[in-house]
């Protein structure tokens, strides 16, 4: 059975390693953690300056790595041997006789993200008999905001479903981002207590109220005063909304009210699973599809389709996207 993250990372601080770790993968977030905590745990501060190589896969010679992999540690149990940007390495091939026979005092980690390494070639064969292979997966949209809040709480915070949904909509599944801005508020929050909306509005400049969630929401519940307000804001600070991340907010829930329109006899879970949506999200877009039947839905997509041309200049003289979000809200929700 394939190992987690957490599981890979549990025995490397039991100093439980193998001789090889291939970590491939869309989520480079997981290959950073388990390849940090590798170093960190097989050699000591004052052993890494002889004994822990890195090379770029870029600028790597599949000579020079063998060799660096066959050397023997110096006053120390083991050496480290990490190439990081492997996916820019095309010779792995070129590894096999090593990965089929590798040095016993070497760990070698090879980082190889945001795609896989392709499991036919010799070399992916022999690093899965004879070492790990952790392939990362990016974290599917409907399971993000659960996954930041139990990021925030392995950090001894709670954090609020909406101020998790904020984080999720503004940062997406970069999980390297949505760390970092964590890490921000570790700062500032006092451990122990929730992370909640305020806190996002105020130390990372996520507005609560002024927001393409929120402005999304208004539009799916026909609340015009809202929205306009929210539109507004966005007009007078573009970076906070632009034009091109609303259109492709409000396709993306009205494709799935679409699809939901047609999904009679499944449940709530099966709903989520196949829209890859959170079932606090489900929830709220079951409540919008009393307000937009698949006809309406159908026209506002046309209409969406029609402003895109126009933020890209077609059909578009001299109207500011400021002016285009305003006519394609009217249009919408009348």
């Amino acid at each position: 059975m394939a190992l987690d993250y957490t599981q890979i990372i549990k025995q490397v601080k039991e100093k439980k390693f193998e001789q090889i770790y291939l970590l491939h993968g869309e989520e480079p977030y997981f290959i950073d953690l388990i390849s940090d905590a590798i170093v960190e745990n097989a050699l000591e501060e004052h052993e890494r300056d002889f004994n822990l190589t890195v090379v770029y896969g870029k600028d790597a010679d599949a000579g020079q790595i063998i060799a660096e992999a066959k050397a023997y540690p110096t006053m120390s149990e083991r050496r480290v041997v990490i190439m990081r940007e492997a996916q820019s390495f095309g010779k792995f091939d070129d590894l096999t006789p090593y990965f089929q026979n590798p040095n016993p005092q070497t760990i070698f980690v090879i980082c190889h993200k945001y795609k896989n390494l392709d499991a036919r070639s010799s070399a992916s064969k022999a690093i899965a008999k004879n070492g790990l292979v952790f392939k990362s997966e990016k974290i599917k949209d409907y399971n993000l905001a659960d996954y930041i809040i139990g990021m925030a709480k392995k950090m001894g915070y709670n954090m609020s479903q909406k101020a998790a949904i904020l984080l999720a909509e503004f940062l997406g599944n970069d999980l390297s981002k949505v760390q970092g801005e964590l890490d921000k508020l570790a700062l500032l929050v006092e451990k122990g207590s929730t992370i909640n909306d305020v806190h996002i509005e105020e130390n990372i400049g996520i507005s609560k109220d002024f927001n393409i969630y929120e402005l999304t929401n208004a539009v799916a519940t026909r609340d015009v005063p809202k929205a306009f307000l929210i539109v507004n804001h966005f007009e007078h600070q573009p970076k906070s909304g632009p034009l091109v991340a609303v259109i492709a907010n409000l396709f993306g829930m009205y494709a799935k009210l679409m699809r939901m329109h047609f999904m009679n006899g499944l449940t709530d879970e099966e709903m989520a699973r196949k829209l890859g949506m959170h079932p606090f999200i489900l929830k709220q877009n079951k409540q919008y599809l009393k307000i937009y039947p698949p006809r309406k839905i159908s026209a506002n997509i046309a209409t969406l389709h029609e402003y895109d041309l126009k933020s890209k200049g077609l059909g578009n003289s001299n109207f500011t996207d400021g002016e285009l979000m305003r006519e394609l809200i009217y249009k919408m929700m009348h």
